[in-house]
Order: C-alpha cells, then sequence, then structure tokens
C-alpha cells in the first residue's frame, strides 16, 4: 500500500487554518448564494445595491474576512500541493515568497475595492 505523504504538518497551524477557512469560505459562500441568487436575483443586483450591503458593517466585515480566508486557503492549497509533487530547496524559497507577495497584493486590492464599494470615500 502506497504511504500517505501531506506537506502538511499533522494537527500543525497551517493544517489547522486550511480547515478552519474551509468551513468559512462554505458557510459564507452558502450566504452569498442565498443571498444574491435566491433572496436577489442575478438580474436584480445593481451597483446601488451593492453599495448599499457594503455599506452596511457586518457585510463589509464578512466580505473582507472572506477575501482574506479565501486568499489564505487558495496560497496555502497551492503551495503544499506544490510542495507535495516534490518543490524542494531554492525552488520552494522562491514559490513559497511569490504565493505570499501574490496574496499580500490580492487582499490589498481586495480591501481597496471593499472600501471603493462603499461609496463612502
Amino acid at each position: 500500500m502506497a504511504e500517505h505523504y501531506s506537506s502538511f504538518e499533522p494537527k500543525g497551524t497551517r493544517w489547522l487554518l486550511q480547515r478552519i477557512t474551509a468551513v468559512f469560505l462554505v458557510a459564507v459562500l452558502a450566504y452569498h448564494f442565498m443571498l444574491l441568487h435566491f433572496v436577489n436575483h442575478a438580474a436584480e443586483i445593481t451597483f446601488a445595491g451593492t453599495q448599499a450591503r457594503m455599506s452596511e458593517v457586518g457585510y463589509f466585515i464578512t466580505m473582507v474576512l472572506f477575501l482574506i480566508a479565501g486568499a489564505f486557503h487558495g496560497v496555502n492549497g497551492v503551495y503544499n500541493a506544490l510542495v507535495n509533487q516534490g518543490l524542494k530547496g531554492t525552488q520552494k524559497t522562491v514559490v513559497k515568497w511569490l504565493l505570499i507577495v501574490a496574496g499580500a497584493l490580492l487582499i490589498v486590492q481586495g480591501i481597496r475595492v471593499a472600501i471603493a464599494m462603499t461609496g463612502l470615500f
């Protein structure tokens, strides 16, 4: 039988955060679909409605946390998939930092857009 290998340290912090972010992402995605596809149908979604939703503090915080959780979950998942495929040494370090920078830029730009969507600034 083949040995199971994972770059995640069992019960480590990144392992735990990957699972927590997965649960959070599924829950918020379900909320998103309920709100924007069943309560309000896609054809009814407007820029003004988006601004109204983003102006609500709870919704804004939820969407920013969704962005951060999604970026972490994706970057961490890609990194670990590459490590599981045999990425080592200098390449591993370079890829890790490229993914960290890309994730950070994604979060910064996403927060800028979220703030702009509030219509307050």
